[in-house]
């Protein structure tokens, strides 16, 4: 009989105010006190991936979200993407948002940085900007 061993799924979220990009630093491993999107893992078996991208941005800057203002960018899948192992990640775009932004939970710090001045971003959140750019433009 085959043994089948399945990736982990994971959200991230790209949230954009005027010609900024929302980037929260890591505090724990990998890539601690790198920047990247907000995001984590889907708590299995109790929500969906635009479930979970709503808990973890709350949980990770206090922006609150409806599930109808997320707008899926991609599937990220590279078995490499991630140094912990073959994780697959759902990007969503925020079209609306509230509350007052602060870091939480594993978010050391939380940001809205200028897109023409963003420091090193942690995984394939390069790519993941680069894709989103192409994608939505100016226009979210």
């Amino acid at each position: 009989m085959t043994e089948y061993r399945n990736p982990c799924t994971t959200v991230d979220i790209v949230v954009k105010k005027q010609s900024q990009i929302l980037l929260i630093k890591r505090e724990i491993k990998p890539f601690r006190d790198m920047w990247a999107f907000p995001g984590g893992h889907i708590n299995y078996g109790e929500e969906t991936t635009e479930k979970a991208a709503a808990r973890e941005l709350f949980e990770e800057t206090n922006l609150k979200v409806n599930l109808s203002d997320l707008e899926l960018v991609g599937a990220y899948s590279e078995p490499d993407r991630d140094p912990r192992g073959h994780y697959i990640t759902h990007v969503y775009v925020v079209k609306n948002f509230s509350g007052e932004l602060r870091a939480a939970d594993d978010a050391k710090d939380a940001r809205f940085f200028p897109l023409d001045d963003l420091p090193d971003l942690a995984f394939d959140h390069k790519k993941i900007l680069d894709d989103y750019i192409t994608k939505f433009g100016n226009k979210k």
